[in-house]
């Protein structure tokens, strides 16, 4: 069963790449690609009018190119077994978490290599059942999604292809049963989300956005890497259990690292959680997230809520009896959790493009999941991932049902006045903001607050610092979430033309809208006692390590601590009416009387501004001195081009002394004489 669970995905990518290549060749056998269509949101703008809309809404006149041959069945076939695919992740979890019927299932043996042997094994515990449900589960959604979206696109067989190569990828990180094979999936997910954000590649915006995601995963995964690398150095392994069996006896032990004699499972620790901050998005590494919304607005579900961004959750949870030994990096896990969760927070405040904002808000969600794995409640952030993946592809694919409608609009500043035009994705919508903001009973609250609580009873440095700024950041959660309701959905709609003619989205797109909002509700509470109550040992068993007592511990806070984030949820709803239903021009005035804060975080706190002035100019200049003086000026001047033009200068000299004329030659011979006769006398009378 496994191993269809893996594997169905990769089918669906091969058969669905298939019928790309084969409706590419057959609609342009000569191959020069003329892609009209492919501009953007336009490309599947609807083909009743005679032109294609570009991503905000400006026309840009060419025909809509003919579906590739085969779309239909690319759809069918890649929905159908991601569909089936996600039944039997559910089927395991019972089976794994419940049955206790943990697997190992070797398929073959991968790489032999003098101490390095690693084996290609499919590893199968509680952990990974819930990951294999939270992917299957949301990718299948958004296949079906998709059909609906991108229904007016050229190039649905590619763009299922990638989908579906991603949830492999996917699937091959949390199915790791070693580091290298995790390895692979995690670059696998690297490559996936840059085809996927790049998908609309006729758009400079989509290729920077792509080439950002891509490079700014280097910079984690080259300290993912190196970590990887340390652990093989002190164990002399790549196996999980070979692992965690050497980890306590590795304890007190130093790495020589540049000179300096660091704790070898603090600096391994730290190394890996380089690769996390890549992948997930946290403080620093965070820049490629928001810029990701250039893919179409399924990908932006994906990579939020079930693949990309929760594999660097996925990792520490795994290593989990590693950061258990090294509270040093926990501490550090702590504090970028922390900052991310408030930093990002903050940029959500003041965003006016609908996807962003949902994109900044999964920035500071994963920054809450993080700042449970640094207090070692490892469980309680991976119940958060498990929740946060059914209300964050809700939300995204709710925003593509606005987008939809609204004819490829994505500032909410330009909607208004949508809940009586697309009653339904309102609804479904309210119920994905109330879940993110932890209203009570919906899953964000059960999983929101366990985090919040856990940073209060951690035995952390920074278990203070974590735990106000998740509750700082509960209430800019609440504020900048209904902000993104009101202006979208109630007040007086500002741009009528699109008003007239917003309309509901079609049922293959309301169809996963409304399982996911059920899932945004029944997420939380019927798994609350598996993830943060008694039955956490008998659930999770061995898959990970919780610091000791943490959860008993957690129920026995304060009530003030206890209710701080439904307050907070309650105060950024209140500040939000009033700012954008009651009184519609305090936001303006205030963002007058602050401009030098509203600019700040309008500018994402210029990080973006920043890195262009550290690191791309300096890489920018370096690289074009290296190409024009280095390569240009010193290798080809005195290297090849620079031997070839002097043999070149002097054929070319010695041309001229051919003229053909007697006597050139005769003067020639005369001074050849007159020289040696002249040798000979001098030469002769020197000796």
């Amino acid at each position: 069963m496994i191993q269809a669970i893996v594997f169905l995905p990769l089918i669906g990518a091969l058969v669905a790449g298939a019928i790309a290549i084969y409706g590419a060749h057959a609609r342009n056998p000569s191959g020069d690609e003329m892609e009209h269509g492919d501009h953007g949101h336009g490309a599947h703008a609807h083909a009743s009018d005679a032109h294609v809309h570009d991503d905000h809404g400006h026309d840009d006149h060419g025909p809509i190119e003919p579906p590739a041959a085969g779309s239909r069945a690319a759809e069918i076939i890649t929905t159908a077994l991601l569909l089936i695919a996600a039944g039997l992740s559910w089927v395991v979890l019972v089976d794994v978490g419940f049955l206790k019927h943990d697997a190992r299932v070797v398929l073959f043996s991968w790489i032999n290599s003098g101490d390095l042997n690693v084996n290609w094994t499919l590893r199968v515990d509680t952990l990974t059942a819930v990951m294999l449900v939270v992917v299957n589960t949301v990718s299948s959604l958004v296949h079906l999604y998709s059909i609906g979206y991108m229904n007016e696109d050229p190039n649905r067989p590619r763009f299922m292809a990638y989908l579906s190569l991603f949830t492999f990828a996917m699937l091959m990180l949390v199915t790791a049963d070693n580091l290298v094979q995790l390895f692979f999936g995690w670059e696998g997910v690297g490559l996936a989300s840059y085809l996927l954000i790049g998908f609309w590649f006729r758009k400079p915006s989509a290729n920077a956005a792509a080439i950002k995601a891509f490079v700014v995963n280097r910079v984690g995964d080259f300290g993912f890497a190196l970590g990887i690398f340390a652990i093989f150095m002190l164990v002399g392994s790549t196996d999980f259990d070979t692992i965690f069996g050497a980890a306590p006896g590795l304890t007190g032990k130093t790495i020589n690292f540049l000179g300096w004699n660091a704790d070898a499972l603090t600096l391994t620790c730290l190394l890996l959680f380089m690769g996390a901050m890549g992948k997930s998005a946290q403080f620093l590494l965070h820049t490629w997230l928001p810029d990701a919304m250039e893919g179409p607005t399924p990908v932006s579900a994906l990579i939020h809520a079930a693949t990309m961004v929760t594999a660097g959750v996925f990792m520490v949870a795994r290593l989990s009896p590693l950061f258990e030994l090294a509270p040093n990096a926990q501490a550090v896990v702590m504090l970028f959790g922390a900052s991310t969760a408030f930093f990002a927070a903050t940029i959500g405040l003041v965003q006016n493009d609908i996807k962003r904002i949902i994109a900044y808000s999964t920035c500071s969600q994963l920054g809450y999941m993080f700042v449970a794995m640094g207090a070692g409640a490892y469980s309680v952030g991976m119940f958060h991932l498990f929740t946060h993946a059914f209300f964050k592809a809700l939300l995204f694919l709710g925003a593509g049902s606005v987008i939809h409608a609204m004819h490829h609009e994505q500032d909410i500043r330009n909607m208004g006045g949508l809940k009586d035009r697309i009653p339904f994705t309102y609804i479904v919508m309210t119920i994905g903001t109330l879940a993110l903001t932890g209203f009570p009973l919906t899953a964000g609250y059960f999983s929101k607050d366990a985090i919040i609580e856990s940073a209060f009873v951690a035995h952390n440095p920074f278990a203070l610092y974590g735990f106000l700024m998740t509750v700082v950041a509960a209430l800019l959660t609440s504020f900048y979430s209904w902000r993104l309701v009101f202006k979208t959905f109630h007040g007086e709609p500002h741009d009528h033309h699109h008003y007239e003619q917003a309309h509901e989205s079609p049922l293959t797109m309301l169809v996963p809208l409304g399982v996911l909002a059920a899932g945004s509700i029944l997420a939380g509470f019927p798994f609350k006692e598996l993830f943060t109550g008694h039955g956490v040992g008998e659930f999770f068993r061995d898959s990970i390590k919780n610091k000791p007592d943490i959860l008993e511990e957690m129920h026995h806070v304060p009530a003030l601590v206890a209710y701080s984030p439904t307050i907070m949820m309650i105060v950024g709803f209140v500040v939000a009416w009033l700012f954008y239903i009651r009184r519609p021009y305090l936001p303006v005035e205030l963002a007058n009387q602050h401009q030098g804060l509203y600019k700040f975080l309008l500018n994402k706190w210029y990080f973006d501004e920043l890195y262009e002035i550290i690191f791309v100019r300096p890489a920018k200049w370096l690289g074009r001195f290296l190409w024009k003086k280095g390569d240009g000026f010193v290798i080809d001047g005195f290297g090849p081009d620079g031997v070839s033009a002097r043999v070149l200068d002097v054929t070319r000299n010695v041309v001229k002394l051919q003229t053909g004329y007697l006597y050139h030659y005769a003067f020639a011979m005369l001074v050849g004489v007159a020289g040696l006769i002249t040798w000979f006398i001098f030469g002769a009378g020197a000796r």
